[in-house]
């Protein structure tokens, strides 16, 4: 018996560790608060988060993710820019690089005018889908995201188990 019992404390205990290595550096959930991504994201839905992609790749213009925005909080938004692009809101529409962003994700036209602005080395320019309700990098209080601050890519949302799909088909 002293065998048997010794066998399942051992898988019990490589469990755990296999289950806290993988929360510490590949995945994570997270848990949309807010209406800053709709119609993409919906309030109080369930995301698991990759957290090790860009250990090999840098965002792309369109990807969710997530990033610290304070110690105590993070905030989930779409790249639009990444280093070096000019970015700029006028009638409505946002512009990458004096292109017109085709944005199918959003609602309703972007409200003001902002920019032109220049995504600096290191950074990204951030956006909520729900344009007119999203404190993203247009607030100096956010401005843009340093590598440093994004925690994973948003890759499904598992709950409620009727939603559950890929954020970034």
């Amino acid at each position: 018996m002293d065998g048997e019992l010794w066998e399942w404390v051992k898988s019990i205990l490589i469990a755990v560790v296999l289950a806290v290595l993988i929360r510490l550096f590949v995945l994570e959930v997270f848990l949309v608060d807010g209406s800053s991504m709709l119609p993409t994201l919906q309030d109080q839905e369930r995301l698991i988060v990759n957290k090790f992609v860009y250990h090999f790749q840098e965002p792309q213009p369109g990807d969710v993710l997530i990033f610290s925005y304070s110690r105590e909080r993070d905030f989930i938004k779409r790249v639009i820019g990444v280093p070096g692009d000019e970015i700029y809101i006028e009638d409505g529409f946002v512009h990458v690089n004096g292109q017109s962003l085709p944005e199918g994700y959003i609602r309703e036209a972007t409200n003001g005018q902002y920019g032109p602005v220049t995504v600096p080395g290191g950074h990204y320019f951030v956006m909520g889908d729900n344009r007119n309700n999203s404190m993203d990098s247009r607030d100096s209080s956010v401005g843009f995201i340093s590598s440093e601050r994004i925690k994973g890519k948003a890759l499904l949302v598992f709950w409620p188990v009727d939603s559950v799909r890929l954020v970034n088909p």
